[in-house]
């Protein structure tokens, strides 16, 4: 089913979105939830919740793209669970992603204020705009549905090591420009 028939059963309030929804973008959900926790269970409860939170959110919001709006949903989910299930313990993938990260962008948990997030992620962008079609690809694998190496090696074509060594490369460039850029340094 077309994202538009879906959001407008979800905007009819027919239940029968949910189901729709799930068999069109179940498993990219479950993976991506699945990355971050590392647990089934734990992904398939936030995949679920994720589900009624898209349920909450329109009307009145109109999602353009849907996968995209549930993607964000299923991750600040999954995100919000790591962070519960592992308060003292840093040792799953997601942590690892965002470690490999923290040298590039502001040691600061918090970002002091919302313009300053917002320059940040339109700086990110516009970088990730300037990376080859592979190279942005490996990036947004590994950093947004934290993926292994190994998955991005199959997607890619590439080795395992070819793809660590290339994301070591980005996160440099990236340092750079955003010192460049005087944003989050």
């Amino acid at each position: 089913m077309e994202d538009d028939k879906i959001i407008e059963l979800f905007f009819n309030r027919y239940e029968s979105a949910i189901v729709e929804l799930s068999a069109k973008y179940g498993t990219i959900s479950m993976n991506t939830a699945y990355n971050i926790l590392g647990n089934h269970e734990d992904a398939e409860e936030c995949v679920n919740d994720s589900y009624l939170g898209v349920w909450n959110a329109v009307p009145p919001k109109t999602p353009n793209p849907l996968l995209a709006f549930l993607l964000k949903i299923v991750r600040n989910i999954s995100i919000n669970r790591c962070i519960y299930n592992s308060r003292q313990k840093r040792n799953n993938q997601y942590y690892e992603c965002i470690d490999e990260l923290d040298y590039c962008i502001a040691s600061n948990e918090t970002i002091e204020s919302q313009l300053e997030a917002e320059e940040l992620t339109k700086s990110i962008e516009e970088f990730l705009d300037n990376l080859n079609k592979t190279n942005r690809l490996i990036f947004i694998r590994r950093y947004w549905y934290v993926d292994s190496y190994k998955t991005i090696a199959e997607l890619t074509g590439l080795r395992e090591n070819a793809v660590r060594m290339r994301l070591s490369r980005i996160r440099l460039e990236l340092k750079k420009y955003l010192q460049g850029k005087g944003v989050g340094i």
